[in-house]
């Protein structure tokens, strides 16, 4: 039995399942909690959160785990996985307005005044989570912590856990869906995005051109895809979630019967006061010569009684 299948009997990464199986059964009770008082929460973000957890729990547990130490293809995989495609859909799942909506009114407090602090602040910014997220990769392969970490497997799943974590701040900083009072505008955000694009594919080609054999060149082809495929996947969810805040709202249409055909009832409905304003004056008219017909009548009475003798 080789060294390295020693430290698998016992893989510390099995001690992430806990926190992880945790977190799973906290997000399906908190939506079970909200369809009870009445307040569904979707199904879809359920499923999100469910698969992303598993997808990183995937990465903890052989086979996957035993490939990452092995072979430099593995640990690439682990990497998009942990990094981009998890906390993609971890953050799409919204799990803070899922703990707001779900926890009481004084912890809801604590957390917004935790979110609202200065250190979120300064880690949702989307430069931080740049350089803690794609920085760090660059570190890793640059000072060879990877090959280190091969040998340690405490020190490979402190880099996974990070790689998670920063992953989660970085796509929460670009697209995230949960209230953030510190959102960064939408330019800096696609700006930082086309910079981790860039730096990826930097990185995949140094690491192709300095591969000493095919497994370290295949390795880096697929940094190169497919992290360029998981970019692009959330470019389209920075794109569409920007669409959706400055799209024009249409205003809910009037329950006259003539909302279809508006033209057509202002210039029917035109004339109207006219004829109405005409009517009223024929009608006033007409009053007023009765009133004069009825006094003269009067006067001729009043004239021949006083012209009669006595």
């Amino acid at each position: 039995m080789t060294p390295h299948a020693d430290h698998t009997l016992l893989d510390p990464g099995l001690l992430l399942l806990v926190p992880l199986a945790a977190a799973a059964a906290l997000g399906g009770g908190a939506a079970a909690l909200e369809r009870r008082r009445g307040r569904p929460w979707p199904l879809h973000r359920t499923a999100l959160l469910l698969g992303g957890l598993a997808t990183a729990a995937l990465c903890f547990t052989r086979p996957l785990a035993e490939w990452s130490h092995a072979d430099p293809r593995g640990a690439m995989l682990t990497h998009l996985v942990l990094g981009m495609l998890a906390p993609l859909l971890l953050v799409l799942s919204a799990p803070v307005t899922l703990a707001l909506r779900a926890l009481d009114v004084t912890a809801a407090r604590r957390l917004s005044r935790l979110l609202r602090s200065r250190p979120a602040r300064l880690l949702a910014h989307p430069v931080t989570a740049l350089l803690l997220s794609t920085g760090s990769l660059w570190l890793v392969h640059a000072t060879g912590l990877l090959a280190t970490a091969h040998a340690d497997p405490l020190l490979h799943l402190a880099l996974g856990l990070h790689f998670l974590l920063s992953g989660c701040l970085m796509t929460a900083a670009l697209a995230g869906v949960d209230p953030n009072p510190h959102r960064a505008p939408f330019g800096l955000r696609l700006g930082v995005l086309g910079a981790g694009i860039a730096a990826h594919a930097l990185l995949a080609t140094v690491l192709y051109a300095e591969a000493p054999d095919e497994t370290g060149r295949q390795a880096a082809l697929l940094l190169f895809y497919g992290g360029d495929l998981l970019e692009t996947a959330l470019a389209v969810v920075v794109c569409a979630r920007r669409y959706a805040a400055t799209a024009p709202r249409q205003p809910p249409p009037p329950s006259a019967p003539c909302s279809l055909r508006s033209d057509a009832c202002s210039s029917s409905s035109g004339p109207e006061p006219s004829r109405t304003s005409s009517g009223r004056s024929s009608s006033s008219a007409a009053s007023a010569g009765s009133a004069t017909s009825s006094g003269s009548s009067a006067a001729g009475r009043a004239s021949r009684s006083s012209s009669s003798p006595s």
